[in-house]
């Protein structure tokens, strides 16, 4: 009868804490939580950070072992609540956290925002009735709770440096769930990633082009013209999760990413979470106003006006080896506006970096017999695309030059390369473009097809 009565009481996590002897029961909103991964014995190890309504800053974190990952709880999304039955309190260090034993403990996850029936349980847990009203009583709460968006420290898109891992705050625009391996999240924290350098030989841009971007499915029309067109919006992919915990994240929502890993990938950034990394609730739509939104919100406000929509790694200027027949108080557009937009044939004023050009060799910018076009590969922190040069337009951009020499000077400087690239396949010397102005048009035949659009450079000269 005692240890009937035992799992009929709640412990409140503020007085959890303080329990040095005995097992507590425990029930909290799912602040945090990681993956299953397995120790460097036979078992498995997940994390919770749990939440109620006595201890919220930083809550309590859970330690849980069982045999398999079969048995590994699975929740859902941060915002669940989670019950556990018969855990242990112990001191790790400077914190106080619970630890799930496989042979006494047992747990139950509930939908945070409805339902009465737990969508998981393990084999030991037993279910009350009395554990409907503290669920009910956990939502309540936390409905109207105000979400401490926790350290400051938190990295943005802006801070990103390949090869090391990060913590994001960022808002979840899209997620790509098709197969396994091509799990991907679009999220956004409205700040620009840094250009990387790019590193591919020129002279492989005929067989092997640089990415347009990380994904290697398409995006349907209307989900690219939901995503915002200033800032950066950065793919996440996973790295030895398993298929059954993948996150499902709520698009719309706000989430704290940790302990991410950074990659580059033919020149684009883009995310890796691993077995290693955790999420954290922020928010649910626009429940609070979180710090990225309010350093965007800030960006839009900047003047001049026409400088609000520049890569803020461009800043103050782009570099002048280019002019444009556009006035310099003309406002800028992101190639993100310039992709979403459903004008056509008309003209936009960006600010981008040439990343690569085909073909590469300076005597076909004459454009001689059987060279018709010339392709370049544009970026800026939004996105990357394949924009052409036209007879007339081509000429222009080129000042008209006969020289080979002074072709190549002007290819090399447009692209930041280091050293003449004409047919030299020892050449290994990252290109870092320069920030330059070029205008854009479109031409469309389809309209609700990305791919049958096609970017046209026009008004644009390089200087020599």
């Amino acid at each position: 009868m005692s240890a009937m009565r035992d799992l009929y009481h709640f412990t409140n996590i503020r007085s959890a804490r303080n329990v040095t002897r005995g097992k507590v029961n425990i029930i909290g909103v799912v602040l945090e939580h990681g993956f299953p991964r397995q120790t460097k014995g036979t078992d498995w190890y997940y994390f919770v950070r749990i939440i109620d309504e006595t201890h919220h800053d930083p809550g309590l974190p859970v330690q849980i072992f069982f045999e398999t990952m079969a048995k590994s709880p699975r929740v859902l999304s941060p915002g669940d609540i989670m019950q556990f039955q018969n855990v242990t309190m112990k001191v790790v260090g400077d914190d106080v956290c619970a630890v799930y034993n496989k042979k006494y403990s047992s747990f139950a996850l509930y939908n945070g925002s409805d339902g009465s029936v737990p969508y998981q349980t393990s084999e030991r847990f037993r279910e009350r009735d009395l554990d409907k009203r503290f669920v009910t009583d956990l939502r309540r709460w936390f409905r109207d709770f105000p979400i401490d968006q926790g350290r400051n420290d938190i990295s943005i898109a802006r801070n990103l440096t390949e090869g090391e891992h990060f913590d994001l705050f960022c808002k979840v625009l899209y997620i790509y769930d098709g197969a396994e391996s091509q799990w991907t999240a679009f999220v956004w924290d409205g700040s620009d990633a840094p250009p990387a350098n790019i590193h591919k030989k020129l002279s492989e841009e005929m067989h092997q082009p640089l990415a347009l971007h990380v994904e290697t499915f398409s995006l349907a029309r209307d989900v690219v013209c939901s995503f915002p067109t200033l800032g950066t919006v950065l793919r996440v992919i996973t790295q030895d999760i398993e298929p059954d915990f993948l996150p499902l994240f709520r698009t719309g929502s706000w989430i704290k990413l940790s302990n991410l890993l950074c990659e580059l990938y033919d020149g684009l950034w883009r995310v890796v979470l691993t077995q290693y990394s955790r999420i954290r609730f922020a928010s649910y739509g626009d429940r609070f106003r979180p710090e990225p939104q309010r350093l965007y919100d800030e960006r839009l406000l900047r003047n001049p006006r026409s400088l609000r929509r520049m890569p803020q790694w461009s800043l103050p200027w782009p570099s002048r080896i280019t002019e444009v027949d556009f006035d310099d108080d003309c406002e800028f557009h992101t190639l993100m506006d310039v992709v979403t937009s459903p004008e056509v044939m008309v003209g936009y004023k960006c600010v981008v970096r040439v990343v690569s050009i085909l073909p590469c060799r300076a005597m076909d910018y004459h454009f001689p017999v059987g060279i018709c076009k010339i392709r370049l590969t544009l970026e800026d922190p939004t996105t990357r695309i394949h924009a052409f040069l036209y007879a007339e337009d081509g000429l222009k951009f080129f000042e008209g030059s006969s020289s080979d020499e002074v072709l190549s000077g002007m290819r090399n400087a447009l692209l930041g390369a280091a050293a003449n690239i004409d047919g030299d396949e020892g050449e290994d010397t990252p290109r870092n473009p320069p920030w330059v102005q070029v205008c854009l048009r479109v031409k469309c035949e389809t309209k609700d097809v990305l791919e049958s659009r096609e970017y046209m450079v026009f008004g644009t000269k390089l200087r020599a």
